[in-house]
């Protein structure tokens, strides 16, 4: 999908710092854990970025999916843990485009 900013924009296009840390920052927007300038800064950056705002409501949308399976289930925090874990690891490698095989798991060597 091509971004939607023409070349006269003064808003960044996507792989720019503001989009790598609006998706650095997802987990901290989505858990309400940033400061009331901070998340300014991140919807100024997501309404004027359509690529970072599709990934933003991607992720709020498989939170929703998630909360809404498992809400009568209880889990382990260890699992909660290790499940945010792999999708930030995940989230990381897809944005980097790394072909590093190291089994999938944050932390193990190859």
């Amino acid at each position: 999908m091509t971004h939607d900013h023409d070349s006269h924009s003064a808003v960044p296009f996507a792989g720019t710092p503001d989009c790598e840390r609006a998706l650095a920052e997802v987990y901290t927007f989505l858990d309400q854990e940033l400061n009331d300038a901070e998340r300014a800064e991140i919807m100024a950056h997501l309404e004027a970025c359509s690529p970072c705002f599709e990934a933003f409501d991607f992720e709020a949308e498989l939170r929703m999916v998630i909360t809404t399976k498992t809400h009568s289930v209880e889990f382990p925090d260890s699992l909660r843990i290790r499940i945010e874990e792999k999708l930030t690891y995940l989230r990381i490698q897809g944005s980097a485009g790394s072909g590093s095989d190291n089994g999938g798991d944050p932390g193990r060597e190859a």
